[in-house]
């Protein structure tokens, strides 16, 4: 049942000025049940109604309790507000129901209708060291794909490598320079590193380096031999390595394509087809497109010596996606340090006349912050997102053997829960917000943190393992046994839970499923604490299994969507 649509029925007898719609997006509900369970504003009631809102809540109120329906306890005026109590025993059977119904596919709906929605993330660049700055946009990347996925829309999950430009003609000579091929290929992404930092050492002692760069650039771009056959062994080298991330946090991609998939002639039509609009200008030899009167710098397409740019190439690749997919919408999922460059090529979009222009999105999220500062792969100062994942796998498997000695599969649980502590930490806040990384708060069993959810799940798992809990069989229960406050507040969480996540999927923000999971948990060892699960009432017995069944299912879903294991025991 959709109380807030049946408690908008009630008060449209009342407000016949506004419709349902209207007056369910202002019913909002209370943080303590003991207010109500349900709240409604008359504010804005007083000048169409020339009364005091105290005065027409009251009268609203007494109104709905002469003639209440089955599945409301009372309405009570509260200064200006109207707040109603509803049976707790319709809503325990309400809510369980639901979720037991729907089990995995709980919260699920179908919003998106199936329409194609792109969600671009990860986005590596090749021949550098997959960091935690590519595990940003990674983590929260496949978190909105799985959320969108879940709410209805055809999920198109992209990455789109970073395998062309300047870098590539640095790094071509650094290797003819110093490099060793046997070594690298022993090496792989570290023995490129090194050259990468060598490149720019010596370019700082010697400005020419960049100039011989840009050449091996330039002549790739041309089609030389040498130099494309030198690029795609970079590329193999770095897509091995980028493989062994995505293996450990279960991530699949539908297409994965670089930014040399554009050289085919689609750059070049870009740049055509702007001159032709007229939108091309010349700016010190290069090709840009004026964006002064958008308060913007201009837009770089082409440089001084013809070679492209990103914007050129973000440009071709919208295009081609749009004609591959017809999407909906389209999202990009990069730190904010790119919201100008962004901005820019869409607007360049736009100019061009392609509606579906504004369908196009960037996704800005903050940075890592740590003690040691800013990361430069430049100077070989990146934090490498496995020698990340190891150490957190590293903690968590000495935390485990201290609280939980006898665990078995400790290893495997060590990886899911070291994993989930990373990537419930990166999105338990706002993505804009930046991160300030820390190992004790991560990883902590006790406080606002991945595995503390995960635990509260393993100890819902324990329960039912130990009531012999059959889900095929034993799914009876007696509402009116559990209509105690902490039940109750659990049941409360979990009504709202498909709400938040579709609140999560239209505004991108998965940490609005993260801090409802961390209510969940937190409901749920209160309850557990105050309550015996496996009591020898078999009835209360029975239906206490039944909510903490709820509880694994409902927990294990959120997991999911975040892209986070649920290990059962821990």
């Amino acid at each position: 049942m959709d109380y807030i649509h049946e408690y908008a029925k009630l008060l449209s007898g009342h407000i016949p000025s506004a419709t349902l719609a209207e007056i369910s997006e202002h019913i909002k509900m209370p943080p303590d049940y003991n207010m109500g369970h349900f709240a409604y504003s008359c504010f804005k009631l007083a000048k169409e109604m020339k009364k005091a809102p105290a005065i027409i809540a009251s009268e609203i109120a007494e109104a709905i309790n002469s003639k209440k329906p089955d599945w409301l306890d009372r309405a009570a005026a509260v200064n200006a507000y109207i707040n109603i109590f509803i049976s707790r025993q319709i809503f325990m059977q309400t809510v369980l129901e639901n979720v037991l119904k729907h089990r995995e596919k709980f919260g699920s709906s179908n919003l998106g209708a199936n329409e194609p929605f792109i969600v671009e993330y990860s986005s590596p660049n090749i021949a550098k060291y997959f960091s935690v700055g590519n595990m940003a946009s990674t983590i929260i990347g496949h978190a909105l794909s799985n959320i969108l996925e879940h709410v209805g829309y055809k999920v198109i999950r992209l990455n789109f490598l970073g395998d062309w430009g300047t870098q590539f003609g640095k790094l071509i000579s650094a290797y003819k320079k110093w490099g060793d091929k046997n070594e690298i290929d022993k090496t792989g992404i570290e023995g490129l590193t090194k050259l990468y930092v060598k490149f720019h050492e010596e370019a700082d002692k010697d400005d020419s380096l960049n100039d011989e760069a840009r050449a091996w650039l330039l002549k790739m771009q041309k089609g030389d031999d040498e130099g494309l056959s030198l690029w795609r062994w970079i590329c193999d080298l770095s897509i091995a390595d980028f493989s062994k991330v995505y293996k450990r946090l279960d991530i699949n991609f539908d297409s994965i394509r670089g930014e040399s998939y554009y050289n085919d002639g689609q750059m070049d039509k870009v740049a055509k087809d702007l001159g032709k609009l007229g939108l091309l200008t010349e700016s010190e030899g290069a090709k840009i497109v004026d964006l002064e009167a958008y308060n913007m710098p201009p837009c770089l397409i082409l440089r001084s010596d013809g070679g492209t740019l990103y914007p050129t190439r973000d440009i071709a690749a919208a295009i081609d996606r749009y004609d591959t997919y017809k999407f909906k919408k389209c999202i990009i999922v990069t730190g904010n340090e790119q919201i100008l460059h962004f901005a820019q090529w869409m607007k360049v979009l736009e100019l061009m006349g392609y509606p579906w222009a504004k369908d196009l999105e960037h996704i800005p999220y903050g940075f890592y912050r740590f003690e040691s500062g800013k990361m430069s792969a430049r100077r070989g100062n990146v934090i490498i997102a496995e020698d990340l994942f190891d150490e957190a796998v590293k903690k968590t498997l000495e935390i485990i053997k201290e609280k939980n000695p006898g665990l078995e599969n400790k290893e495997k649980v060590a990886e899911e829960v070291g994993i989930g502590a990373i990537i419930f930490y990166q999105m338990y806040n706002n993505r804009i917000k930046d991160v300030m990384f820390s190992w004790d708060r991560m990883l902590s069993f006790e406080g606002e943190t991945g595995p503390y959810v995960q635990y509260a799940h393993a100890r819902a798992c324990s329960v039912l393992e130990k009531a012999g809990f059959d889900a095929e069989i034993n799914m009876s229960f007696d509402p009116s046994l559990i209509c105690d406050d902490e039940s109750f507040e659990i049941a409360r969480i979990l009504y709202t839970f498909p709400e938040r996540i579709a609140e999560a999927a239209n505004k991108y923000e998965p940490y609005l499923i993260s801090r409802h999971l961390m209510a969940l948990a937190q409901a749920f060892n209160k309850f557990y604490h105050a309550h015996t699960v496996l009591t020898e009432d078999m009835e209360l017995r029975k239906s206490r299994i039944a909510l903490t069944y709820a509880v694994k299912l409902a927990a294990s879903c959120g997991l999911a969507l975040l892209g986070i294991k649920s290990p059962e025991k821990m």
